[in-house]
């Protein structure tokens, strides 16, 4: 388990891009935290780090965005809206998870009956008595350093 702590959006954004440096294809991380504690900002560095260029948003009413012109094929899904997990089926959401690019999906935590085994969990928590742009970002396996 590693614990980062940022003090703001720039920091918390070279976080992801460090992630997407280092990121080896058929990697999926889950991005879990309140609404508005940096989940986007985190993913737009990963995909800088990658070599993505292009502008990222989170792709709430899409389910998944998909970019190929980085050094791999990105996925980004945000499955807050998704009602029952057949709708991931629909999306073919086994050819992501299992295929040869890396998949960061915010909200894992409700998907969690289909997430692969061994993906990493990327946890942003605010601390407001730390200052408004303060957060700390974990990074463990699934599962691993959740509170009881």
């Amino acid at each position: 388990m590693q614990e980062i702590e940022t003090s703001s959006p720039e920091e918390t954004f070279q976080v992801g891009k460090r992630l997407g440096e280092e990121a080896q294809a058929g990697q999926v991380y889950t991005l879990v935290g309140d609404l508005g504690v940096g989940k986007t900002v985190l993913t737009q560095g990963v995909a800088r780090g990658l070599g993505i260029a292009e502008p990222i948003c989170s792709p709430t009413f899409t389910i998944v965005q998909v970019y190929e012109e980085g050094r791999l094929p990105f996925y980004h899904f945000d499955v807050y809206r998704i009602a029952d997990v057949d709708e991931m089926e629909e999306i073919g959401y086994e050819d992501y998870f299992y295929g040869e690019g890396l998949c960061i999906i915010e909200w894992g935590n409700l998907i969690s009956d289909i997430l692969p085994e061994g993906c990493m969990e990327i946890r942003i928590e605010k601390d407001l008595e730390k200052g408004f742009d303060y957060r700390k970002i974990t990074i463990s396996e699934s599962g691993e350093g959740r509170k009881a």
